[in-house]
């Protein structure tokens, strides 16, 4: 399999070059050009001009952008060079809505599609350890699992299209949980006067370690807030997460507390910064 990637952002490009190292990767395009010009002459592949060329030239077509807008407009760019039985893998994290309307336009091609939405923060990208959340064909994830093992060591087929990203909001759901919990507890350890290495080390190997916990709570009680996540992006997963949850009349109060805090620390400029950032808020005041 031949396979190119649209989307050269902080996951994509290290997921890129997983698929590379799997000598899976062909071609590359990003909308900033020069992102494309430099990872394909790093990884000594095509850098395509445009969605439709890329596509033009390979059996699997890997997409990780920014939001649900973003994704349909590759798509369309997409749709004249998309050929029957050729395969596109969306791999952003948008809407359930998003990715039908997705599945539809590449299925009127005689195409196949699959949402594949990851998680595992910068660090399981660059390690190739992602979790990837499958929804579409159950065939045509094991036609192209090889790839996708490239890039995530736990990949669940979750059901029909739209699946993959219902559970990418459960996940998002959880992450802003244990986000508040989090830098909720190491401010408070913090105000306690605790070596908060000690804490962390003690608390990491109990009920109550978690991976935000060994991964994020290091660096956010030294004020580092390094992405990671950024923290701006949760945000609009988060409102992907509630706006799916107003349909089924359920609450999520939990996620609309972080997306208060977030618009706050947004405001302040902060919304480049990892998720972490919340301690900001938690933290006791010099």
């Amino acid at each position: 399999m031949r396979a190119g990637f649209i989307g050269l952002g902080a996951m994509g490009t290290h997921m890129a070059r997983n698929v590379a190292k799997g000598r899976y990767l062909a071609s590359v395009w990003n909308r900033t050009e020069a992102s494309a010009i430099t990872l394909s002459q790093e990884l000594g592949v095509q850098c395509a001009v445009s969605p439709a060329l890329l596509a033009s030239h390979v059996d699997v077509t890997l997409i990780c952008v920014s939001a649900d807008a973003d994704v349909l407009e590759v798509i369309h760019g997409m749709l004249p060079a998309l050929r029957p039985h050729t395969v596109v893998i969306d791999m952003s994290t948008v809407s359930s809505d998003t990715a039908r309307e997705a599945a539809r336009l590449v299925e009127s091609k005689g195409a196949d599609f699959l949402d594949a939405p990851v998680t595992g923060g910068v660090e399981g990208a660059k390690n190739g350890t992602l979790a990837i959340m499958a929804g579409g064909k159950l065939e045509t994830l094991e036609r192209v699992l090889p790839v996708l093992e490239t890039m995530g060591s736990r990949i669940v087929h979750m059901g029909d299209v739209g699946a993959g990203q219902a559970a990418k909001a459960v996940n998002q759901t959880m992450a802003a949980g244990i986000n508040e919990a989090v830098t909720e507890a190491m401010a408070f350890g913090a105000a306690l006067g605790l070596d908060m290495r000690k804490v962390i080390d003690v608390v990491s190997g109990g009920a109550a370690g978690n991976w935000f916990l060994e991964k994020r709570g290091p660096t956010m009680t030294q004020g580092i807030f390094k992405p990671g996540f950024k923290l701006a992006l949760h945000q609009k997963d988060l409102k992907i997460c509630k706006g799916m949850a107003d349909k089924l009349g359920l609450k999520l109060p939990v996620t609309e507390m972080a997306m208060t805090d977030y618009a706050k620390l947004i405001a302040d400029g902060h919304g480049d910064e990892d998720i972490s950032a919340l301690y900001r808020l938690k933290r006791p005041s010099p």
